[in-house]
């Protein structure tokens, strides 16, 4: 399963077409001046203009660099370039690598259900970029997107173990998977209640992937990922429009699992556990309800507010999980609330830790990058909101407190992993509108920051493999 081209970029630039960058009102000189000015280009960021020669081909094209350039706006020059060879003239030697990765992160096109006429544009890596790590870091973000892309029907729990599996298979980790009713067996209360609603053969599970663990002199990262691979809603079921683009609802499962693909592929001297809940919120007679209080992992009961509330409750029962490992580091990723959305918007995940060495690490990581993240706080005054008179916790909040999104993070929180520092990501793992370079629908957010931070934190040189 991929749609990820791996000869996106190359180090051979034989053949390859000019893209000069222009910056804005700049002016373009020689033979292309007056085409340019007939066609309006004026080297505002993103534009791109195409340039001609006798026998009906290309010469080259002009790339606008805006009034101060951003390598990343190269993401628009693979959606924009025909198919061919291109190398990007005029970039300084530092944005070459980011460049090259922007391009790459632009050419993602979901079209596993429709015929594609035409090959993507490639690109010439600049000198001095690591074409493997760059194509490494894109894939990853291909197959989050594309996981959340694909329809509920198939991406369902089984797809998303399929996937573990490959990647374990991949890198020469462990796989554990536990299913259906050995979900109560194995003491994860919260999961087998969300899903067990679904169609036996979409039946929940939770998947546990483990690298390295026998190198006991290592630092141990967690990376947790909610996988509802579509959520109706329950019986507390959502309005149309809001169940429309429900199968995105696993994106973060394929985030984590992006992720520890990623950190394995990289080699990072850690050891790593990827945790990921799949379930399918559905309706049925044997549906969860309002009401009911479910037990968890951890011992805490959980009262139900509202059934639409239920990926924050598959993921207590895998933090919990996450926290008998004792990790140094746990990273969550959940598309958890609407509410992020409302404070946010679609494109700035908000984070949430209480570790302030961590909160700068990433907020820096994602800063370099390019990928953003916005620090929001796990505000105490709000955790009497989560307080009931029958259970230890509500999944639902109470109403006066109304930050969703923040008593959400809270209710995480209680099941974070003891051990080491924590920091979960509300992700909307979406575009809802079409750009150049950044088609509607899946994508990866925060990925690139965090595997960014935890390079920089264990960096392949720290410990000898």
């Amino acid at each position: 399963m991929s749609v990820f081209h791996p000869d996106l970029l190359t180090a051979d630039g034989e053949g390859a077409l000019p893209v000069r960058i222009v910056m804005k009102d700049a002016a373009v000189d020689g033979v292309w001046s007056a085409w340019a000015g007939a066609n309006d280009f004026t080297g505002k960021a993103g534009q791109v203009l195409l340039l001609p020669c006798s026998d009906d081909g290309l010469s080259g094209a002009l790339f606008g660099g805006g009034e101060t350039f951003d390598p990343m706006t190269a993401r628009v020059l693979a959606a924009k370039l025909p198919e061919g060879l291109w190398r990007l003239e005029g970039l300084v030697a530092d944005q070459a690598p980011q460049a090259a990765l922007a391009f790459a992160l632009g050419a993602y096109r979901f079209d596993r259900y429709k015929a594609r006429s035409m090959g993507p544009a490639r690109l010439v890596a600049g000198s001095g970029v690591d074409v493997a790590a760059v194509l490494r870091i894109a894939a990853a973000c291909a197959l989050a997107r594309e996981m959340v892309d694909t329809p509920a029907a198939d991406m369902g729990p089984l797809q998303i173990e399929t996937v573990a599996r490959e990647i374990a298979e991949g890198s020469g980790a462990s796989l554990t998977v536990t299913t259906g009713d050995a979900l109560l067996e194995e003491n994860y209360p919260a999961v087998h209640a969300v899903g067990r609603a679904a169609a036996p053969h979409r039946a929940p599970r939770v998947i546990e992937l483990g690298w390295n663990l026998e190198r006991t002199d290592l630092p141990l990262v967690a990376l947790v990922g909610k996988g509802v691979v579509f959520d109706s809603g329950g019986l507390d079921i959502k309005a149309a429009a809001g169940m429309r683009n429900m199968k995105k609802d696993m994106g973060g499962s394929a985030h984590a699992l992006a992720l520890g693909r990623l950190v394995m592929q990289a080699d990072l001297p850690v050891r790593l556990v990827v945790l990921v809940a799949a379930v399918e919120n559905a309706i049925s007679a044997d549906a969860f309800r309002p009401g009911d209080i479910l037990n968890s992992r951890k011992g805490l009961t959980i009262e139900i507010g509202n059934t639409d509330a239920e990926g924050r409750l598959i993921l207590a029962d895998v933090l919990t999980r996450a926290g008998e490992h004792s990790p140094d580091l746990t990273l969550d990723f959940a598309t958890l609330t609407g509410a992020a959305r409302v404070a946010l918007g679609p494109d700035l995940p908000p984070l949430y830790t209480d570790d302030e060495t961590l909160a700068g690490d990433l907020l820096e990581a994602s800063r370099a990058v390019s990928d953003p993240l916005w620090r929001m706080p796990l505000w105490p005054g709000y955790r009497a909101a989560l307080e009931t008179e029958i259970a230890d916790l509500r999944n639902d909040s109470a109403g006066w407190a109304q930050a969703g999104s923040i008593t959400a993070a809270l209710f995480l929180q209680r099941f974070a992993p003891a051990t080491g520092a924590w920091a979960h990501m509300d992700i909307f793992a979406w575009n809802p509108r079409a750009q150049p370079g950044r088609p509607e629908g899946g994508e990866a957010q925060g990925l690139r920051a965090c595997f960014e931070m935890l390079s920089r934190r264990y960096p392949r040189s720290a410990a000898p493999r």
